[in-house]
Parts: C-alpha cells; sequence; structure tokens
C-alpha cells in the first residue's frame, strides 16, 4: 500500500478528508501513529495478546503475517570461560526466535552442530549442576541466556562455540513521507518509504493507526469502532 492510500485511508476513517478545522491531522502525526501501530500490533500477534489468543506461528495465520519481520544474523563471539558471549544484538532485533550454533573440542576438532535452548540467567547455576540439562558436546546440546543485551551461550568448559547465527524478529520498517520531517529521526525525510507488509495486513494497521490518532484527537466513538475492526480482523 503506498503512502498516499495510506493517507486517504487514513484521513477517511478520522472524517478529516478537506478538513481545516483545529483538529486537522498533520502528515507527521501519520507517520508517528502508524509506525507506533506497526510495533504495537506487531508485540500483540507474536505475544498472542490478540481475540484469538494465537502467538508466534500458533497458526498460518499468524506465520503469514509476520514472516516479512523473520531474518538472521552471523554474531561474533568471545570466550568467557564457561560461556561464549556475543556481540551487541542487532539494532533491528525484536523479539528471540532461536540461536545455531557449531562447536568443536580437544577430542572432536571436527566440530558438530548444536541443539540451544533459551534459559533463565536465574537458573543458570542450577541447569550448569543439572546433569540432564548441562552443557553436552556429546548429546550436542545447551542452553543460553539473554543478558546486558548479548546472548551468552554455556560451555560449562566442554567445548568452543566456533559459530553462532541468531534467527530473530526484527522490528517491522518505518513509513517516512517524502519532504515529511520524521517523528524519529527529527529530519526532513528525502525519499518515500512504504509499508512493507502486504494490504490485508497494511488495512489493519490502518484501522490501528486510526485508534491511535482517535485517542489524541478524544474522538471516542471513532476509537471503538476501529479497535474493535483491528481485532475482528485478526
Amino acid at each position: 500500500m503506498n503512502n498516499n492510500t495510506l493517507q486517504l485511508k487514513i484521513k477517511q476513517r478520522l472524517n478529516k478528508l478537506d478538513s481545516n478545522d483545529y483538529d486537522n491531522i498533520e502528515k507527521w502525526q501519520i507517520v508517528e501513529a502508524f509506525n507506533k501501530a506497526q510495533k504495537d500490533w506487531c508485540r500483540r500477534q507474536l505475544h498472542g495478546t490478540n481475540q484469538k489468543s494465537e502467538g508466534d506461528e500458533q497458526s498460518i495465520r499468524r506465520i503469514d503475517d509476520l514472516q516479512i519481520l523473520l531474518t538472521d544474523k552471523e554474531l561474533s563471539l568471545n570466550n568467557k570461560g564457561l560461556y561464549s558471549q556475543s556481540e551487541v544484538l542487532p539494532a533491528d532485533y525484536f523479539q528471540w526466535k532461536r540461536i545455531d550454533i557449531s562447536g568443536n573440542s580437544k577430542c572432536c576438532p571436527r566440530g558438530k552442530n548444536f541443539v540451544v535452548y533459551l534459559a533463565e540467567e536465574a537458573n543458570v547455576n542450577e541447569l550448569l549442576r543439572d546433569e540432564l540439562r548441562k552443557p553436552s558436546y556429546e548429546w550436542g546440546e545447551t542452553f543460553c541466556t539473554l543478558k546486558d543485551n548479548r546472548v551468552n551461550i554455556f560451555t560449562n568448559t566442554e567445548f568452543e562455540v566456533t559459530k553462532a547465527n541468531l534467527v530473530y524478529y526484527r522490528l517491522p520498517r518505518n513509513i517516512e513521507i517524502k519532504d515529511v520531517t520524521s517523528p524519529d529521526s527529527l529530519t526532513k525525510s528525502t525519499q518515500e518509504i512504504e509499508c512493507e507488509f502486504g494490504d490485508s495486513v497494511a488495512e489493519v494497521l490502518v484501522d490501528e493507526t486510526v485508534t491511535i490518532l482517535a485517542g489524541d484527537i478524544a474522538d471516542y466513538n471513532t476509537l471503538q469502532n476501529n479497535s474493535n475492526n483491528v481485532e475482528n480482523n485478526n
């Protein structure tokens, strides 16, 4: 959906087409509200706080809608003894999916791939002592935690992590309207950046945006109607 259509649909649902009153919606407000709407909507779908209570990949609809945000990045590592620590997570990191690692040991320099489970930082000491869940080169299994915006992959000094590839949901791409000052960068946009989601999702995001803007201008009837539309179409 291009930005002109996006603006037209939002203004139409706010009843602000050709409006010159004090409640006229500026273009920068549409940009800010739509970018916020994308993040809010994605958080609800990933976490399952929507009408159908469907979270990340719990239905074909969720897979279809959110697959565009799945990406991966190879992370550099620093050996810390009991664990290998990754570089800082990517700037567009939004939500964890998985991490794939390879490792080797003195007895097996050719290495192998591992299954890695995401664990809670609070349980690290217990996991390292648990015979069934501690890092094992023989079984090709270990666990990792998220801390200080980095991934800690535990090895218990049994092996060395040689490669780590993070698979994650990235932040949705912000839209921009040419010659309109971006609320995020506070600079005038030099190009049109359109919504990256397909039209069916973009229509839902329009309703989400209208809900935000209606709340900003205290139009509670419009807020309620479009809030219902958002959830009914999920």
